[in-house]
């Protein structure tokens, strides 16, 4: 039965069954972006510090983006078919649904208590525990709160995770979420001298020259639907093979065309190798793409949210602007 408190009480809780825990596995969603992988192994890191033994892990296919190569403890990470059958306590990061545990999936669930962290408002609270703060502006954040909960240090490793959670949910500080209180823990973490600028360059900044060329291509056949205040592109299996990109380079390209002035709702979709259409939503106010999304499956965030087609492309696109027709604006 899934349990949701406030969040307090939900903090003190997850903190003591943690706590007690004879073996601990922490999970992150499929595909992780930097909320995800940084919550994660800002709490693996500071168990290990403390002396506990923690499985941290992801589903495959496990590859992490080069953007994130940078995070310390990316080496600790274990690969699903090497967790250990016998997970004891599971905690989930920013993960907010079983379904984008993928492979992970069946091994959540035979958890002796499955703790979920997360901030959508999305989250299909599948847990027995559900620490959800939908005002939180990262996981991260919430993990910060539980790390202090349960009594244990920061240090420069787990700083610099929660960082990376922070700056990257938050859009480098650009989005509503971006609160006084954000700011207070980001000044927190960076009095363990991070290195701000290197880790800005390598998250947002460096990218090899094959994305670039891609970047142009995908650019050059972006479509601006003026009438729906929408703009979209497209990123299939032919355009990755075809500049030798990998699918996870291509993960920061919604992030160019939101910045189409003309329009208020920004969309990339992404052929997977398995032909399934992984689609990225933003809005920059007006539409809140998180209801767009969870009527398709999917879930997120009011102004950044995505989900997953089994349709093509165009059918994909389609469904889209019929959807933003029935939202209110």
């Amino acid at each position: 039965m899934s349990i949701d408190d406030d969040i307090e009480t939900a903090l003190d809780r997850a903190a003591k069954t943690i706590d007690s825990a004879d073996r601990l596995t922490l999970m992150c969603h499929v595909t992780p972006d930097g909320d995800a992988l940084g919550s994660m192994l800002g709490l693996h890191h500071a168990l290990r510090a403390a002396g506990r033994q923690s499985v941290a892990t992801f589903p495959e296919p496990f590859v992490v983006a080069p953007h994130y190569r940078d995070l310390p403890g990316l080496d600790l990470i274990t690969r699903p078919a090497d967790v250990p059958r016998d997970v004891g306590v599971v905690v989930t990061f920013d993960c907010g649904s079983l379904g984008r545990l993928g492979n992970l999936r069946e091994l959540a669930l035979s958890a002796d208590e499955l703790i979920v962290i997360d901030h959508h408002v999305s989250n299909e609270r599948y847990g027995s525990l559900n620490v959800i703060d939908a005002h939180a502006a990262a996981s991260g954040v919430v993990v910060r709160r539980l790390i202090e909960q349960m009594g244990l240090p920061l240090n420069r490793d787990v700083a610099l995770c929660l960082y990376t959670a922070l700056v990257c949910d938050t859009g480098r500080f650009q989005y509503e979420s971006t609160t006084s209180g954000v700011f207070d823990l980001a000044a927190e973490l960076l009095t363990f001298d991070l290195p701000v600028s290197q880790l800005s360059r390598t998250l947002f900044e460096e990218h090899s020259f094959a994305y670039l060329q891609l970047l142009g291509e995908a650019l050059a056949n972006a479509t601006l639907v003026t009438e729906q205040s929408f703009v979209w592109t497209s990123v299939d299996r032919a355009l990755l093979a075809r500049h030798g990109v990998t699918m996870e380079e291509v993960e920061g390209l919604i992030d160019i065309i939101r910045r189409t002035s003309e329009a208020d709702v920004a969309c990339v979709l992404k052929e997977d190798v398995d032909g399934t259409v992984k689609v990225s939503l933003r809005s920059v106010g007006a539409t809140d793409v998180e209801q767009l999304a969870t009527a398709h499956g999917g879930g997120g965030h009011r102004f950044a949210a995505g989900f997953t087609s089994k349709d093509d492309i165009e059918t994909t696109v389609r469904r889209i602007r019929e959807s933003l027709s029935s939202l209110p604006r």
